[in-house]
């Protein structure tokens, strides 16, 4: 193996499986003819895998069911929001399911975006990108996107105890604070209960 090949696969070993990335990840360090060659090789050894064109991801392994796993769409999405330079938010289904409040895979992953919108297919999934008003993406940490869009999914009447709880598990308390800071424009019933999760009383 060559001795750029070993360099960037021991900085997707240290990634961790599941890990999404495309040459974008490496240009800062290597050339770019370089690691398109390294990439290929890398892949065609069965080190890692070719998710769709340009990307590439570490792939999981099940113990249980003795066998490779599907891409991790939310990786994918990512190393391609890093491509492309584009701001992005997993909406409806992907936020519910990101932030555990939906057991259910969902079929189509939706994501708004600053930049075009474009549509991929991911295994047995679609990974789409939908152009987005710059204030649905606007916000500066991920955790608060992903918030306003489940709860937006859920609507009010859905929201309960159990999924103020999930949520507070999910994110963690670190997160509470900037979040807050970071969503106090979002509609009212919505701020209502992300301070609820964040513990902040009226």
């Amino acid at each position: 193996m060559q001795p750029i090949e070993n360099k960037i696969l021991s900085r997707i070993y240290g990634r961790g499986r599941g890990w999404a990335f495309t040459k974008v990840d490496f240009v800062a360090d290597f050339g770019t003819i370089n690691i398109h060659q390294a990439l290929s090789s890398l892949a065609r050894a069965g080190k890692i895998r070719r998710v769709t064109r340009g990307v590439y991801d570490y792939p999981r392994h099940s113990e249980l069911l003795g066998q490779t796993l599907s891409p991790d769409i939310d990786q994918v999405a990512q190393a391609l929001a890093r491509k492309f330079n584009w701001r992005i938010q997993p909406t409806g289904d992907a936020a519910l399911n990101l932030l555990g409040l939906s057991t259910q895979v969902p079929g189509r992953w939706v994501y708004l975006s600053d930049g075009p919108s474009r549509q991929y297919a991911i295994a047995k999934h679609t990974l789409a990108f939908k152009k987005s008003a710059l204030k649905d993406v606007g916000f500066k940490y991920r955790e608060s996107g992903l918030m306003v869009q489940a709860l937006k999914a859920l609507s009010k009447e859905r929201v309960d105890q159990s999924v103020i709880k999930t949520i507070r598990e999910r994110l963690g308390l670190k997160t509470y604070e900037h979040i807050l800071k970071d969503t106090r424009a979002v509609t009212g019933w919505i701020y209502q209960i992300i301070k609820q999760v964040c513990g902040e009383r009226d």
